[in-house]
């Protein structure tokens, strides 16, 4: 029990918090084995990248001209996609325009026109009438939006 007492005491003794605490037995390393160590590692490294001899340096050549020119290309081809996009852009807002242009004429004509009046003049003044059902004749249509007549309709 003495014995784990000393050692204790020792253990304690030996360490000392903060930073001020002394080194009681400083390992001094040798510096210079480790720098010659690093000086020829590192002249080894030298000499195995000193010799670039000429088909590497084509090589190396090559792939950056290689480099260069799909970077180029990709520039390009980014600015030509940027451009049709701003046109396609340009397009639609004109389209855009025109349809509002268009509904703005239609509603205008439409508001414009009197249907009594038209009805009116039509009857009292041009002596129009309805047609009978005798003088209508249907037609079936094949197309959805309208019929072309290539000739005259027949008279009965």
């Amino acid at each position: 029990m003495a014995a784990a007492k000393s050692r204790r005491s020792m253990a304690q003794a030996e360490y000392v918090n903060g930073t001020a605490a002394r080194q009681l037995n400083p390992v001094e390393r040798p510096i210079e084995r480790t720098e010659k160590r690093h000086t020829v590692t590192a002249r080894r490294n030298q000499e195995k990248a000193l010799p670039m001899d000429l088909p590497y340096v084509i090589m190396l050549t090559i792939a950056a001209i290689c480099t260069l020119y799909l970077c180029i290309n990709y520039l390009q081809l980014q600015s030509t996609v940027a451009a049709r996009l701003n046109h396609i852009e340009a397009l639609e807002k004109s389209i855009e325009t025109l349809k509002a242009d268009n509904d703005a004429l239609e509603t205008r004509i439409n508001t414009s026109v009197d249907l009594d009046y038209v009805y009116k003049v039509a009857t009292e003044e041009l002596g129009m009438v309805y047609a009978n059902k005798n003088q209508v004749r249907l037609y079936n249509r094949t197309e959805s939006e309208y019929v072309r007549q290539y000739e005259d309709i027949p008279e009965r």
